[in-house]
């Protein structure tokens, strides 16, 4: 029995390791992706990282408009990206932004993701490098669920 508990916990801290890494990977993307952002009116850059199921990585940034109801936010961008080249079904996604603490995908991004996941991995970090790690459960915790 006590094999079997060691063979379980290695596997429990290979597969967190493994997270960490892909969640590096994507983070690191996304703070190259910020760098492009379309932000004249805030002043407010983001980027994000988008992991497919298929293993590809998809790109956005934030993109600004005098009309703000015209913007798009980072997460979008890479899931319409994504959208675009065929892909359906996400893995992970990573948000950087300029903003000195984490900032999460607001409402909107949320939906758009949860449209295409049931549950993915949800990595965002600020410029100040504290980083937030959930699942998109967690910052939907009712989606899916009739009332």
């Amino acid at each position: 029995m006590g094999d079997i508990r060691g063979l379980i916990a290695r596997e429990r801290l290979f597969i967190w390791r493994l997270k960490m890494e892909i969640g590096e990977i994507l983070l690191k993307k996304a703070h190259e992706a910020m760098e492009l952002a379309y932000a004249p009116y805030s002043g407010f850059r983001v980027g994000a990282a988008l992991l497919t199921q298929s293993g590809k990585i998809f790109t956005g940034c934030n993109v600004e408009h005098a009309s703000f109801g015209a913007t798009c936010c980072a997460e979008r961008t890479a899931v319409y990206k994504a959208i675009s080249e065929g892909e359906r079904s996400f893995r992970a996604i990573a948000v950087v932004s300029s903003g000195e603490r984490p900032t999460a995908p607001c409402g909107i991004c949320r939906q758009v993701l949860s449209e295409f996941s049931d549950d993915m991995a949800v990595y965002f970090c600020g410029s100040n490098g504290e980083t937030v790690g959930t699942t998109l459960r967690g910052l939907l915790p009712m989606n899916g669920i009739a009332l």
